[in-house]
């Protein structure tokens, strides 16, 4: 065989295998369309991807600069020429020819407020382009009002962007929600805090009291535990902790309240190590130890034994909190934590409050008590918490 025939045959067989590439890659790509949908699925997706993209700028108020990020996605959802949005107080988020047509979209926005209703302008005060204004609708007020600009306005448009000003609505409702739950939370540590100041600050400074000339350095450590104590229990950075970061707290504590009962107090703790780094909401396990100390030991004349558990399951830690005290009838501990106006068990009440608008309905403490046995209580936390970080403001 010659070397021309030869070279022939090799160029050959290598055409054919680009040629057999070109045509998986051309059934790949082929394939990929399909898996897409349709034309109207594919419209569907994007004008959703569009729609969730923008959600995330409403969430702060129709004053927030990022709400011009959501007109953005609002202009490449609706296709026109531009999009405002535009406050109650006067405050313009534009995208498109922002120069030329904010003072226009103040008074279209006026007008539809005056109105309350959605409006079409047709060449508005000259303008070259027409404008479609719908009101943005919260607790029965106009909020805001979005303005789509196009040539011409047509019917579509005009629907399409009074679904958008429902859409802003909603999510500015979501937003006030989130702020109506963080004042809640930090009311609810405001109301923790003031239930660990007055009796326990008391209590404390007693035992450190009875120590000063009998035993000067011991006095002295239980000082410095107090601060320790005082300066976690009044922090002010986040809503979140790590178990490790509460227990260092609750050992503070317990040292004290040890320096006031004496051997008449046991503490028997069985942590597992992963347990340590679960992010857990901020004196979530702390007044559940209290709680064991004020309203199960120091009723007795005895003491007693507290015991602490957490352990990993895979998916969750649970934490238990258990004391062998004075107990209490299981229906008179329920009408407690449900009672609004009961100080004795507000951290019970608040903990379990928190963890249910945090983790659901089911995600509350488990409360097991009876007179006589003692109280055993228990938390189950997510160890997945994307949302929850320790040192979020």
């Amino acid at each position: 065989m010659t070397g021309s025939v030869v070279l022939a045959a090799a160029f050959g067989v290598i055409a054919g295998v680009v040629l057999t590439l070109l045509l998986l890659l051309a059934r790949r790509l082929a394939r990929g369309n399909a898996d897409l949908g349709s034309a109207a699925e594919q419209a569907s997706y994007g004008a959703m991807h569009q729609a969730s993209l923008a959600a995330r700028h409403l969430r702060a108020g129709l004053s927030s600069p990022d709400v011009v990020r959501a007109a953005r996605h609002f202009r490449t959802l609706l296709g026109g020429t531009a999009v405002a949005i535009v406050g109650a107080d006067g405050a313009v988020a534009i995208d498109g020819s922002a120069d030329a047509l904010e003072g226009s979209a103040l008074r279209i926005a006026q007008r539809v407020q005056d109105s309350g209703r959605r409006q079409v302008f047709p060449h508005p005060e000259g303008e070259e382009l027409e404008a479609v204004g719908a009101p943005i609708v919260v607790d029965g007020q106009v909020a805001g009002v979005v303005v789509a600009f196009a040539a011409p306005v047509r019917a579509a448009l005009v629907r399409a962007t009074g679904e958008v000003a429902d859409w802003c609505a909603a999510q500015v409702e979501l937003g006030g929600l989130d702020a109506s739950r963080t004042a809640l939370a930090e009311a609810e540590l405001r109301s923790l805090r003031a239930q660990i100041s007055p009796h326990f600050i008391y209590n404390a400074l007693t035992a450190v009291a009875s120590f000063i000339h009998a035993d000067p350095e011991r006095a002295r450590e239980l000082v410095l535990e107090f601060a320790d104590f005082t300066r976690y229990s009044f922090r002010r950075q986040g809503e979140f902790t790590t178990l490790a970061e509460e227990l260092r707290s609750i050992h503070s504590y317990l040292t004290l309240e040890r320096a006031r009962f004496g051997d008449r107090l046991d503490v028997t703790l069985r942590i597992a190590p992963e347990a340590l780094a679960t992010v857990i909401p901020f004196l979530s396990v702390q007044p559940l130890v209290e709680n064991a100390v004020r309203h199960g030991l120091e009723p007795g004349e005895g003491g007693g034994t507290i015991r602490i558990e957490a352990l990993d399951d895979g998916t969750h830690t649970e934490i238990t909190v258990e004391d062998d005290g004075v107990g209490m009838d299981p229906d008179t501990l329920r009408t407690l934590l449900t009672a609004a106006d009961d100080g004795a068990h507000v951290g019970l009440r608040n903990v379990d409050t928190r963890l249910r608008q945090m983790y659901g309905r089911e995600g509350g403490l488990v409360v097991e008590t009876n007179p006589g046995e003692g109280t055993l209580v228990r938390m189950r936390i997510p160890k997945s918490q994307p949302l929850h970080d320790p040192g979020r403001d």
